[in-house]
């Protein structure tokens, strides 16, 4: 491992963990997908204790953006702490089976899903539409609105069940992965679920951090934690986090829905890289 003494390359290290905490802030994705290739290519640090430093950073931008988030009324609560319970069943599964499992395998796939969000996302859809109630989605009270300028914009929830499924899904990536599995859980509240981009991925944003914490755990017991690694990382994404959330509140859904692709086709380029290696 690098230099860790190195003061310069902490303050980098800082820097680019902060522009990881702002773009995982605004699309919902989580800065661990940033933060995982920048430690390991940029600064050739061992994936075992980037995806620890990842997790670690995942769970601090959950922290900064969400309670902004709740406050500004673009998280759904009831939506978060229900696909919580998949997304942790599948995280503990999937950095059960790290070693298990061929992370090229499952690198390749991702990529596969990536790409087909990407398209998916810019798929002409009006987000206003209020879709027939869903008979699960009423019993559970998923059901929302959110703000929209002056007025309140609701929406119905749809396809509960499918929605759940991929979710455990994304826990099994984040734990493999070391990352907060952001596009997967904003694909399956955007696509499946119908829910508006704004909500999803503001909620991602709330769900991740539950998410990383049930896999950072093992991967403490592991010895994969470095603390002066994990604490420029940290502040650098708490910190990005805090004017993510200030700034997402004058962003439109549409420069949302192009940074969010754009960040995750590059995901999804490097993932099927490595997974070819």
């Amino acid at each position: 491992m690098y230099d860790l003494n190195n003061l310069l390359l902490t303050l980098l290290i800082y820097i680019g963990s902060f522009s990881a905490g702002l773009l995982g802030s605004l699309t919902g994705l989580g800065g661990g997908v940033i933060v995982v290739p920048m430690l390991t290519v940029l600064f050739g640090v061992d994936i075992h204790f980037a995806a620890g430093a990842s997790l670690i950073s995942v769970i601090a931008t959950s922290s900064g953006a969400a309670s902004a988030y709740v406050k500004e009324g673009y998280s759904n609560i009831r939506i978060g702490m229900f696909l919580e319970i998949a997304t942790t069943i599948g995280a503990v599964i999937g950095a059960t089976i790290v070693g298990l499992i061929s992370v090229n395998i499952v690198s390749v796939i991702f990529a596969l899903i990536l790409v087909y969000s990407a398209v998916t996302t810019f798929i002409k859809k009006d987000e206003h539409i209020l879709h027939e109630p869903d008979t699960i989605a009423e019993k559970l009270k998923l059901n929302g609105n959110y703000p929209n300028g002056n007025t309140l914009v609701s929406y119905n929830v749809q396809n509960v069940p499918q929605g759940f499924i991929m979710m455990i899904f994304a826990g099994v990536l984040s734990g493999l992965l070391g990352i907060g599995s952001g596009a997967a859980k904003v694909m399956a509240m955007d696509q499946i679920m119908k829910i508006p981009f704004k909500v999803s991925t503001t909620t991602s944003n709330f769900m991740i951090g539950v998410t990383a914490a049930a896999s950072a755990g093992i991967y403490l017991k592991n010895g994969y934690i470095h603390a002066a690694l994990v604490m420029p990382v940290m502040l650098g994404v708490l910190t990005g986090a805090f004017i993510g959330a200030k700034i997402l509140t004058f962003t439109s859904s549409k420069s949302l829905k192009i940074v969010f692709s754009v960040i995750i086709l590059v995901m999804a380029y490097e993932m099927l890289m490595n997974g070819l290696k």
